[in-house]
């Protein structure tokens, strides 16, 4: 399900199975990236989750709301994450902007990543 206005909005949807190909593809081509699902995460089954991080995907936003789009609720990802064994890394404090250019600084970026 695509949403109306964004850039994206009048595209076909990808199969499911393409999806986790590209999510693969994206690990492959940048392995030391953070591939995050996101948006559109309360359209997919648990099932297709479990295949995305199976394929690379090492992070989600959890919350309420994201931009464009409803997150599904914490204790579901919770859940999912229980039954697939993965436990939630604590996201790191912001680093100012002209502090992130540092190497030190890059690994300290407060994104949620999972194991």
């Amino acid at each position: 399900r695509l949403l109306e206005g964004t850039a994206l909005g009048a595209a076909e949807p990808i199969e499911p199975i393409e999806f986790v190909r590209t999510i693969a593809l994206a690990r492959i081509m940048m392995p030391k990236s953070h591939v995050r699902l996101s948006a559109g995460r309360t359209a997919m089954s648990d099932e297709m989750q479990a295949l995305c991080f199976l394929a690379g995907a090492n992070s989600i936003f959890v919350g309420d709301t994201l931009l464009t789009a409803g997150n599904p609720d914490e204790d579901k990802d919770m859940q999912l994450l229980a039954r697939l064994g993965m436990q939630p890394m604590v996201a790191h404090e912001h680093v100012p902007q002209d502090a992130a250019s540092a190497p030190a600084a890059r690994e300290r970026m407060p994104v949620p990543i999972l194991r």
